[in-house]
């Protein structure tokens, strides 16, 4: 007599299948959690490059820009103000004239710069040849301003912006949000009879105390951002020296030069951040 076995799975292999259903779905759960990060991670990181250029551009061509005089005009004065300042730790409402009314800082003592430039041409925007921060033009009669500083954003986002005056008066525009911290070192020239050559780098308040915003002849921009989300897989606490950790060290009192991980907010520890820094000449030096 041949004995028939029953169709169909015993309990004992049911529960085996189940297990290696369940193990299946949260290996690939992972793996779909892992790639999710990680192409977070990349946008993330894409953004930072491409919003970090651009604000440098744009402060770059600002500076370049600066203490620029139109000789050829006859509404250009002799003896103008220094056509560069700044500001440590502070930061500017949109609708205040230039930097005369500071506010507190934001994003680690992010700082203040402020350039100025005469247009060229005549109506309200001139003839476009001489543009501020905004984009509008500037004409011959006036100065434009470019000015950069770190505010929050009504989500509480510390963004950069660039201020300006236009013919409406004075405001301001987004350049970059995800701000850690805006940092500026000013070139001086103590040379005397002065050479063009910076001698050495000070922040605004050394500057100021020295009365040498006309003899400003560089600028160090130093610009870290971070992402909108903790994308990062690692936990390694970094820290960022925006000006090299030599300046770090012994410059323990300006604020926002060293900016350590380990002391953020644990929501904002694992988010994707760059360090982009630049170093601009002006090519018009006041004198």
């Amino acid at each position: 007599m041949i004995a028939v076995r029953p169709n169909g799975w015993g309990m004992v292999e049911f529960l085996i299948a189940v297990a290696l259903g369940l193990l299946l779905t949260l290996l690939a759960s992972g793996l779909l959690i892992a790639s999710s990060g990680n192409y977070r991670n990349h946008s993330d990181n894409a953004w930072l490059a491409d919003g970090g250029r651009y604000a440098l551009q744009l402060m770059a061509q600002a500076i370049r820009q600066g203490a620029y005089v139109n000789w050829d005009s006859d509404l250009a004065p002799p003896e103008l103000p220094a056509s560069v300042d700044g500001l440590d730790a502070a930061s500017v409402s949109r609708a205040s004239a230039g930097i005369s009314a500071p506010l507190p800082a934001v994003a680690h003592g992010s700082d203040v710069l402020a350039l100025r430039f005469a247009g060229s041409g005549v109506g309200t925007n001139g003839d476009g040849s001489a543009v501020n921060c905004g984009g509008f033009g500037v004409a011959g009669d006036t100065r434009g301003w470019s000015i950069f500083y770190v505010a929050e954003d009504a989500a509480g986002e510390p963004e950069l912006r660039c201020k300006y005056r236009s013919a409406a008066g004075w405001g301001a525009d987004a350049v970059v949000r995800g701000v850690d911290s805006f940092q500026v070192l000013y070139g001086v020239d103590t040379d005397t009879p002065a050479d063009g050559v910076p001698n050495t780098y000070l922040n605004a308040t050394a500057v100021r105390a020295l009365d040498g915003w006309k003899r400003v002849c560089s600028i160090k921009l130093a610009l870290l951002l971070h992402g909108e989300y903790n994308t990062r897989a690692d936990t390694v606490e970094s820290r960022y020296d925006l000006f090299g950790a030599t300046y770090s060290d012994a410059h323990a009192d300006d604020e926002g030069v060293r900016v350590v991980e380990g002391s953020l907010p644990p929501s904002q520890r694992q988010r994707a951040r760059r360090l982009f820094a630049l170093t601009v000449a002006l090519r018009n030096r006041d004198g």
